[in-house]
């Protein structure tokens, strides 16, 4: 299971309702922040998430309205919650600019050395593919076109599973206890009397986990149908209305309506925009995407999206 809370929902400038765009995705002991917007710190007490275990931040891209509040959450992670390291993964033109900021923040040279009373921060180029796995799930990052080079939408997914089937182990004289759990984690084992087992003996077809896609601003949606194909949850930009699709193509964002059309023809399950501008109303926003595809939801700030596979996605504020 995935869950997937919005700290700041507000494209390029805050509102009263929302702040900057940052996120927090969250998988196990594992936590992700996606951005860090100005104001995302207050947002993480707000929620009650705290900054235990944040040692993970991935850039969409590198504009200032993604990227500032990272130097304020450098210095609390470093100088009260003794955060040994922060990785910051991100493109180069971003990561450039990341490393202004913490110039700034810490001095010249804090990169090159430990900063903020032990914490050191490490910056990491992200190229497509791969960039996370653990024996449970996989993050890959996706390319996207938005402004300039070096933008990045990110895939959550469970490893695939072959469920255990009893019909089968029953079939074979399998007992129950020890033997059949270590089939089920994949181990071969030899029974009472003699026989070996192989896990495939009795474990059923794949079955793909639970898919969960974030993509931040961006202005094609066409090379996005692949990689967010059948995810059981999209957040993606929605930053203008289609009445204002040549003002969205001229600054590099989409509309609602865009989303949605990409939502429905990859046959995603559940819609969620995010990073809308104060120009609109949030009604109106959910009536264009969902006159689409209506399985749309557009996010506040501290609303958490519960992903789970063969489940409908549970929606809750952790708003205080």
């Amino acid at each position: 299971m995935f869950e997937l809370v919005f700290l700041g929902t507000s494209a390029s400038a805050p509102s009263i309702q929302r702040g900057l765009s940052s996120a927090l995705v969250m998988c196990n002991e594992y936590r992700f922040m996606i951005d860090c917007g100005e104001g995302t710190q207050r947002q993480l007490l707000r929620s009650g998430l705290g900054f235990r275990r944040l040692d993970r931040v991935l850039l969409t891209h590198g504009h200032l309205d993604h990227i500032l509040g990272l130097g304020g959450l450098a210095s609390t992670l470093g100088r009260w919650e003794t955060l040994e390291e922060l990785h910051v993964y991100g493109g180069e033109r971003a990561l450039e600019r990341v490393g202004m900021l913490m110039e700034v923040v810490f001095g010249p040279g804090s990169l090159d050395a430990e900063a903020a009373a032990g914490s050191s921060i490490s910056l990491t180029p992200i190229t497509p593919g791969l960039l996370f796995e653990d024996r449970h799930f996989f993050l890959s990052a996706v390319p996207v076109r938005h402004r300039g080079d070096g933008c990045f939408g990110f895939v959550f997914e469970e490893q695939t599973k072959r469920p255990f089937n009893s019909q089968k182990a029953e079939a074979l004289g399998i007992p129950q206890g020890p033997i059949r759990r270590d089939l089920a984690q994949g181990e071969a084992v030899i029974l009472p009397d003699g026989r070996a087992i192989r896990p495939e003996d009795v474990l059923g077809d794949p079955q793909r986990g639970a898919k969960l896609c974030f993509i931040g601003d961006v202005s094609h949606t066409g090379p996005l149908h692949e990689p967010v194909a059948g995810a059981d949850l999209l957040a993606i930009e929605a930053t203008y209305l289609d009445e204002d699709k040549d003002l969205a193509k001229a600054h590099g964002h989409i509309t609602a309506g865009a989303a949605a059309r990409l939502a429905r023809n990859a046959g995603v399950k559940q819609l969620v925009l995010h990073h809308v501008s104060r120009r609109y109303r949030t009604r109106d926003i959910l009536a264009e995407a969902q006159a689409i595809f209506p399985d749309t939801a557009v996010a506040a700030d501290l609303d958490s999206f519960q992903v789970t596979k063969n489940k409908s996605v549970q929606w809750r504020s952790l708003g205080k």
